[in-house]
């Protein structure tokens, strides 16, 4: 006896979504301008949404747009957005841009990572970063968070690892959420968490206005914070989910240091 893999109908993808999202059908109708019936009816199959009101409801749900994709070709539709290479032809006029901006923070570290903080580029301050970890660990594809919070990589290096730990965690459950459970950010998540830890970090001090990462560099310490930025235009998914990761110097110190 064999068996087929079914796919999930796109009502029950949308009540899904819709559940993650905490909404009632009576939220989610009034927000998208359709009835509660007529959602009731496409979430239990007795009525089949046109493309236009998959988007609708997948945009009030703030559903990613590789999820709008899989939610329309549930429903038998051809996906809305492209997804490219990082390497397409098309793509190019943008990726250099993003190469720019990489090379104009220096020198400063600075990184392009897909959403799975998968490094794309990185700009050569990043080399000094990641001196003397694991080579397996360095090799494409490179994983920020993996790198950081692994025992042969960045991790006993950095000086606050509890807080960072907590704050790399935090910011990979949230995008977990976001995604509505991607399997990859999942398993990464459990990879991580099993990782040694140093204990409960200790008590976020309402001195400080960000939390940095201090990382041993030589014979120096980096204190570092980051600023994510994404392309909020974009119509294609590679883009979408692409963000530039930029490290700025907490104290003078690790500016007159990096400045060298």
């Amino acid at each position: 006896m064999t068996s087929t893999a079914t796919t999930p109908s796109v009502g029950n993808e949308l009540r899904r979504w819709r559940e993650l999202r905490s909404l009632s059908q009576l939220a989610l109708a009034t927000q998208a301008e359709v009835s509660t019936r007529h959602l009731s009816f496409v979430e239990n199959g007795r009525s089949r949404p046109t493309p236009e009101m998959i988007v609708r409801l997948a945009e009030v749900m703030r559903v990613p747009m590789g999820e709008q994709n899989r939610l329309l070709l549930a429903g038998g539709y051809a996906p809305r957005y492209p997804h490219r290479a990082t390497d397409d032809e098309a793509l190019a006029p943008v990726m250099a841009g993003l190469r720019r901006l990489l090379d104009a923070h220096a020198p400063y570290p600075a990184l392009l990572l897909d959403d799975h903080w998968d490094v794309v580029d990185a700009n050569e301050p990043v080399d000094a970063l990641v001196t003397g970890c694991d080579p397996g660990l360095i090799e494409p594809p490179l994983n920020v968070i993996r790198l950081c919070l692994h025992p042969r990589g960045l991790a006993p290096r950095i000086r606050n690892l509890p807080a960072w730990r907590t704050h790399l965690i935090h910011q990979l459950e949230q995008r977990i959420a976001h995604t509505g459970g991607d399997p990859d950010l999942v398993s990464l998540l459990e990879d991580v968490t099993a990782y040694p830890s140093d204990g409960t970090p200790p008590a976020r001090s309402l001195v400080d206005p960000v939390i940095p990462m201090e990382i041993e560099v030589g014979d120096d310490v980096l204190r570092l914070f980051s600023v994510t930025s994404q392309i909020e235009s974009a119509s294609d998914v590679t883009l979408r989910g692409l963000h530039l990761e930029t490290f700025v110097p907490a104290d003078d110190t690790t500016r007159q240091l990096l400045s060298r």
